[in-house]
């Protein structure tokens, strides 16, 4: 049985010291913490809990089938659905549920008006501005046509409005750049007497790096985690690690294949363990390299080329000592070089490993 254990201090503090910046800035800043992708992997309906534990109030997800998830589990905190959509079924769905909408286009303020005058009620919902992400949301310099759809409407109620930085850990320029077109179109909606509400940009790495971007609120999720994109002098503790158990043992000659591919030859007999965990338990899974500017054709090589040099090792803990994996990970199992050290079947296994990319269905437990 392999666990995805969430270590609760390591967490705790990171929350605290998140909590320590805003107040050290503002402490009028709210935070909205960013549980999509089932709580980055940490479970969506017992993170949240343990969030609302630690004196969060409120949530952003990314799916309806997110939000409506943690309403069933009793959780009446404010949830934002953080994606436009213009499916009405979809819709009155959320809306039965108590979900603030985002809305991103004409489509999206169609759908949810008409939805508003069947059921004669006000619909709350944040306004998304594309500020240069390329994704949901009005685009920032057309403000006459957002005027324009925004002043028709009726029933909708706006309680935030906001954006999101496409590269805040890295371009100090074109976030800046971002930041100043949202602040423009907010002063453009407001001379136009339309109500604009909580004002939130910042993602993870953005508060990290910009404290004079917080606005009204602050989105946050990888940092909850410790797992930032950006260089920072915050200490936070990255958290979880899966927990498993080896499965079997056995000694192999020198010369022996392991892995596929035979891409391990032992250089002595050898005594190995095998541990049933492997890519699809998210165990040593990276990205794909899915940019291809000839900037980031160069780095990728330039990364290649200085990888060539050296002796790179995935290790994982077997009764706390290291142990090095030999060969290819497999979809369920790797195989670890167990030589000279004490250890039996049944023994724990700790793996590093990124909860977002753990299948959901793996057990998690708060420890």
């Amino acid at each position: 049985m392999k666990t995805l254990i969430i270590e609760k201090e390591k967490l705790e503090e990171n929350i605290r010291k998140i909590k320590d910046i805003i107040e050290k800035n503002n402490e009028e800043v709210k935070i909205i913490a960013v549980v999509k992708c089932n709580g980055y992997g940490l479970g969506a309906v017992e993170y949240t809990k343990y969030l609302i534990e630690n004196g969060i109030e409120i949530f952003a997800v990314s799916s309806a089938e997110e939000a409506i998830q943690l309403r069933e589990a009793g959780i009446e905190k404010e949830i934002l659905m953080l994606s436009g959509i213009a499916i009405k079924e979809e819709v009155e769905k959320l809306v039965e549920n108590d979900i603030t909408l985002t809305i991103t286009s004409k489509e999206d303020i169609e759908i949810i008006e008409s939805i508003a005058e069947e059921k004669d009620l006000q619909i709350r919902v944040h306004l998304k501005i594309d500020t240069g992400m390329g994704r949901y949301g009005f685009v920032y310099n057309e403000t006459e046509k957002l005027v324009e759809a925004l002043k028709s409407t009726k029933q909708i109620k706006i309680e935030g409005t906001y954006s999101h930085f496409s590269n805040s850990y890295y371009d100090k320029k074109y976030t800046e750049e971002q930041y100043r077109r949202f602040t423009k179109t907010i002063e453009i909606l407001k001379e136009n007497n339309i109500e604009t509400g909580m004002l939130h940009i910042c993602n993870s790495s953005a508060f990290i790096k910009y404290s004079n971007m917080y606005l009204d609120a602050v989105r946050i999720g990888s940092a909850f985690l410790g797992r930032l994109s950006c260089k920072s002098d915050i200490k936070l503790n990255s958290i979880g690690y899966l927990e498993t158990r080896v499965a079997e043992i056995k000694e192999i000659e020198k010369g022996s294949y392991v892995s596929y591919s035979n891409s391990y030859k032992t250089k002595k007999n050898t005594k190995i363990a095998i541990v049933p965990c492997g890519y699809d338990d998210g165990f040593n899974i990276t990205t794909g390299k899915d940019m291809f500017r000839n900037i980031d054709k160069f780095r990728n090589i330039s990364r290649a080329i200085k990888d060539l040099f050296k002796k790179e090792k995935i290790l994982i803990k077997i009764n706390n000592e290291n142990c090095e994996v030999l060969g290819r990970v497999g979809t369920h199992h790797i195989v670890c070089d167990i030589t000279d050290k004490d250890i039996s079947i049944g023994d724990k296994v700790i793996l590093k490993i990124n909860p977002k990319y753990v299948d959901s269905s793996t057990n998690r437990e708060f420890r």
